[in-house]
């Protein structure tokens, strides 16, 4: 019988660059080996393609498409330009390619002249995957190895510098890994450095990152970007070593870590601040994260240091003590409403928080809190707390009653579409208007070219001239007029299957929300609320669509009291409101 299945092709590229073999340059070879090979025409062929993506590892989005239409029986063979444009890891490649097998799909990487349907092939597949590895581990030391060089010198690798400090450039050059670099070094901005230097004294007075947050909250203290310093913000800065002075304390204290000291105890003159190199992982799209302190490179920068190593190093160790005895405070998985619910008195999130209670149905009791309010504790804000369990079975008690034909939102959509209709109505006529003006306009110049014809070379021809350019201005602002009108149209016209069917899905969704798990739920919520508000005494909820894109059935989201109609509005009986 016939294998059907067709062919994929896959190629990968770390970055855009004029080294290498390009993306379609790979795509183009592996066409042509295939069909040397192989009985296949284009519609054959299915391409994925990876551009900006490493192969330390396979989290790549069109290799995971590739992999999982595998799984699904598309493809008979997977073929690439070389075999480590599927992984630069041997153990990721060999699950890739036993996976391939288990499938029934066969692997063929072409300059390598590796086909995997001889046992020769085989042999010579995981030989070359070995090398990948290799070469891969090469490259992770050699990039130490320019760490170990970048901490000789102290220098500035450029980004945002840290709190205290602006990055400078320096007189001179330095050469890595056969590159020129220009030297740049952190200098200190002396208002920024004053900060951290209450960051430091306040935590040691307070003993709490939380504390010195409200503290620094509620006196009004900013970051270099004008943001309130989160703790997160806080911790980084107490953890930093690039604000540690470089002296006796620092030196003990960095020698008996795990972190990679570089350097001699002479360099440690009581002037000069720490460099970290290798601090954190960064990846396109994500978060930074940071690395554990083992594998971070330390030396002595050629900055000044703010904080001595005394006040540094106890701060380290008081850090490490709340590390252990930090209270882990539970959050609740049953909350319906995170990232939706705001606070209407500051606009900050309110979040769930777990209380040891059980109401009536044996539900652990949670309420939601002001972000603001705990943070600054009632200082910047002031709003009640609500009680989450009842307010999240409000929330799906309203959306229950979306859907019938008595419903504020239905009543809304209705009346949306009635004045989305007459907006239809009067584009039209407006068009019809604008469309006999240019037709006018149109017959006029008409005229107007067959009198210029007539009049030759007289004056007369000179105004001919003004006025049919004058009417061609006037044309091209009707028809930019008309077309604008078309727009408005086509997103003015809302049918009566496509009101039947937004009403049909909301019953649908009415009959089925209390069947389903917390995660459903909030994806349920998701589709029909844009935002929910709580001032204490009311729930504002501000709907949007259904249809994929959050299309909204509202107007945009409102700004003052005049755009209150956008909303529902209902009060929550508040038993255990502060």
């Amino acid at each position: 019988m016939p294998d059907n299945r067709k062919y994929a092709i896959y190629s990968r590229k770390s970055k855009f660059t004029g080294k290498g073999e390009s993306i379609e340059n790979q795509i183009e070879i592996c066409r042509r080996a295939l069909k040397s090979k192989y009985d296949v025409v284009d519609e054959d062929i299915v391409e994925f393609e990876d551009e900006g993506f490493s192969g330390g590892n396979t989290k790549r989005p069109k290799f995971q498409e590739m992999m999982e239409r595998c799984r699904n029986g598309e493809f008979q063979l997977v073929i690439c330009y070389r075999l480590d444009r599927i992984s630069r890891n041997t153990s990721d490649f060999v699950n890739t390619y036993e996976e391939l097998k288990e499938h029934s799909v066969c692997f063929r990487s072409v300059s390598d002249n590796i086909d995997d349907t001889s046992p020769m092939g085989r042999a010579m597949m995981m030989i070359s995957s070995v090398f990948a590895q290799l070469e891969r581990d090469i490259i992770a030391e050699r990039i130490t190895d320019n760490m170990h060089e970048l901490a000789k010198s102290g220098r500035w690798l450029g980004g945002n510098p840290p709190t205290g400090y602006r990055s400078a450039e320096t007189v001179g050059s330095m050469t890595v890994d056969g590159k020129i670099h220009k030297a740049r070094m952190l200098e200190k901005n002396p208002e920024e450095a004053e900060l951290v230097g209450l960051v430091f004294t306040k935590f040691v007075e307070l003993r709490s990152i939380t504390k010195v947050e409200t503290y620094l909250l509620n006196n009004d203290f900013k970051s270099k970007k004008g943001n309130t310093l989160s703790r997160f913000a806080i911790k980084t800065i107490l953890q930093n070593p690039v604000y540690a002075i470089a002296d006796e304390d620092t030196w003990v204290y960095l020698n008996e870590t795990d972190m990679q000291l570089y350097g001699s105890r002479d360099d440690f003159d009581g002037i000069h601040g720490i460099m970290a190199y290798n601090k954190t992982i960064q990846k396109k799209g994500r978060s930074m994260k940071q690395k554990a302190p083992s594998e971070w490179i330390v030396a002595v920068g050629k900055h000044e240091g703010i904080i001595e190593g005394k006040r540094w190093v106890e701060v380290q160790h008081l850090l490490e003590k709340n590390r252990d005895k930090a209270y882990r405070k539970p959050k609740s998985n049953t909350a319906l409403l995170s990232g939706l619910l705001f606070c209407a008195c500051c606009g900050s999130f309110m979040r769930p928080k777990l209380s040891s209670r059980v109401n009536k149905q044996g539900e652990k009791v949670y309420d939601y809190l002001c972000e603001l309010k705990e943070r600054s504790h009632g200082l910047k804000c002031d709003n009640k707390r609500i009680n989450g369990n009842e307010l999240d079975r409000q929330i799906c008690d309203e959306i229950k009653h979306l859907g019938e034909d008595d419903s504020g939102l239905m009543k809304l959509l209705r009346n949306s579409q009635k004045s989305l209709n007459e907006t239809f109505a009067d584009s039209q006529a407006e068009i019809d208007r604008l469309t006999e003006k240019k037709k006018q306009y149109e017959a006029e110049r008409t005229n107007l070219v067959k009198a210029l014809t007539l009049a030759g070379e007289t004056m007369a021809a000179e105004d001919i001239i003004s006025q049919i350019n004058d009417l061609h201005t006037k044309t091209s602002e009707l028809e930019r007029q008309i077309s604008e009108h078309r727009r408005l149209m086509e997103n003015s016209d809302i049918t009566d299957e496509q009101y039947q069917s937004l009403a049909d899905m909301l019953s649908s969704f009415a009959k089925t929300i209390d069947t389903l798990d917390v995660m459903k739920k909030r994806d349920v919520i998701r589709c029909f609320v844009r935002r929910v508000e709580w001032d204490g005494e009311n729930i504002h909820l501000y709907l949007m669509g259904a249809e994929s894109g959050g299309t909204d059935v509202l107007h945009s989201e409102p700004k003052c009291e005049c755009s209150k109609r956008d909303t529902y509005a209902f009060s929550l009986a508040e038993k255990d409101g502060e």
